[in-house]
């Protein structure tokens, strides 16, 4: 695998020399849109469209105009940063337009014209982390930072931007280093008296550096991703409402008549700084008629996507064989009861519903909060996000975390077995390589398109 700078090299010296242009915000009537180029004939290029002369670090106001015809275009405001001082580390000019879709695309394809091509899906940002601004973990928080649903979210991903992973990462990559130094020390100059050393210590420091971070990455995935969960229960007990009370809006249809839910209707809400994507499904029930059967099967196959299963009961009648069913259905899911209707004389003996419950009304609001709060401790496990902890929110990053312990704990057997240094040295660089995976400083072509693909064009 090559090192993140060797990649840096050859792809710098490909197609990352010349300058691309793309819009960088969302496409659609607004009060401003950006167009950016990044690259070395990005001042000149925009020189060509704009009349008058750029300053570095000024916002100069004036006409984009096409030089062909002298017609104007818009009217805009122009700043061009010099390099390396740029979000990209090149030269680099946004140019501020009205907002349309027309004056935007326009303007782009003026820049196309006079020697930009269009940029890639994330390009911008895989610019700045191939000129070393940025490593690969601050680089994949800038899409977390965009695509932020809640304000712990957010913060998360700008704590990641600022490097708040990368730093213990990094920590425990440079206790390796030096054990490895030691290790290939010893086996390349076995003639010379190296001096003793315990490699355990270090290595149990760094194994329990990684272990924290893996600890917390569940919950640190949860605040980024969202938690899918599915409403379901029988017709009539009450999925629309408990829905609608989440959001605080009436969002979902509701009316006395069992069934009114045909199809399958998602929304995310905001539960003590996680994202839920509540999915509120029709009661599964046999039907006959073609349009409820193929709601139930919807709902089916939303409670098989599902990460979590809030079931809602009507404790206002007895469980009934419907109700029944859906023992067997969530045999395997992570399931919590909404024991909704508490607002009324209760019938039902839950006793036989072994999932944790909580009582609310839908109808009244009663119990509601104890809901949420049961929900978010159910699904984080009693762990929370806090201000001063690096947290993992990346699986992949994740995924690569647990891959590296899984070499230092093969390791410590080969130390405790007393095995040659080469045994160890093996399973201590492939950690070395794992954890530069995260980071960038050990990263192939294919895993960087794989990433930067995810961004939209223009970012």
């Amino acid at each position: 695998m090559l090192s993140g700078h060797e990649i840096c090299i050859i792809l710098s010296q490909a197609v990352y020399q010349d300058t691309i242009a793309a819009i960088s915000t969302p496409i659609g009537e607004g009060g401003i849109g950006i167009v950016r180029l990044s690259g070395r004939d990005a001042r000149a290029i925009a020189q060509k469209l704009f009349p008058k002369q750029l300053e570095n670090r000024r916002l100069i106001y004036g006409h984009i105009v096409d030089p062909e015809n002298g017609e104007v275009v818009d009217e805009v405001l122009v700043a061009y940063m010099e390099a390396p001082y740029t979000y990209t580390r090149e030269d680099l000019v946004e140019i501020d337009c009205h907002g349309g879709i027309l004056p935007l695309q326009r303007i782009l394809e003026l820049a196309l014209r006079y020697g930009a091509r269009l940029a890639n899906p994330g390009e911008f940002t895989l610019r700045a982390f191939l000129n070393g601004r940025i490593d690969l973990s601050q680089a994949e928080s800038v899409l977390d930072i965009v695509q932020a649903k809640t304000q712990a979210s957010l913060r998360l991903a700008v704590q990641g931007l600022g490097g708040k992973l990368s730093k213990p990462i990094r920590e425990i990559r440079s206790t390796l280093m030096d054990i490895l130094a030691y290790l290939t020390a010893r086996i390349d100059f076995p003639e010379d008296e190296v001096e003793e050393q315990d490699i355990s210590k270090p290595l149990e420091a760094a194994e329990a550096m990684l272990q924290e971070l893996i600890t917390g990455a569940d919950a640190g995935i949860i605040y980024r991703q969202g938690v899918r969960t599915a409403i379901v229960g029988r017709p009539n007990v009450g999925k629309s409402s408990l829905l609608n009370r989440l959001l605080r809006q009436s969002r979902a249809i509701v009316t006395p008549v069992p069934g009114t839910t045909r199809d399958t209707l998602e929304e995310v809400v905001n539960m003590k700084g996680v994202p839920f994507i509540l999915i509120d499904t029709a009661g599964i029930i046999d039907s006959i008629d073609e349009v409820e059967a193929l709601a139930v099967e919807r709902s089916k196959r939303a409670i098989e996507q599902a990460d979590f299963v809030l079931f809602v009961v009507d404790t206002s009648e007895r469980l009934s064989d419907s109700d029944r069913q859906f023992v067997d259905l969530l045999a395997d899911k992570a399931v919590l009861v909404a024991a909704n209707k508490c607002d009324l004389p209760p019938l039902a003996d839950l006793d036989e519903l072994h999932w944790l419950q909580v009582s609310t009304s839908a109808l009244t609001g009663e119990g509601l909060a104890d809901l949420e709060n049961a929900v978010v401790d159910f699904v984080l496990g009693g762990r929370v996000v806090t201000s001063d902890a690096a947290m993992v929110t990346n699986p992949r990053h994740k995924a690569a975390l647990l891959r590296a312990k899984e070499h230092l704990d093969h390791a410590q057997i080969a130390i405790g077995e007393r095995l040659p240094d080469d045994f160890i040295t093996i399973d201590i660089t492939a950690a070395i390589n794992v954890l530069g995976e995260i980071t960038g400083e050990t990263v192939s072509e294919e895993l960087l398109e794989t990433i930067f693909s995810r961004f939209c064009i223009g970012k």
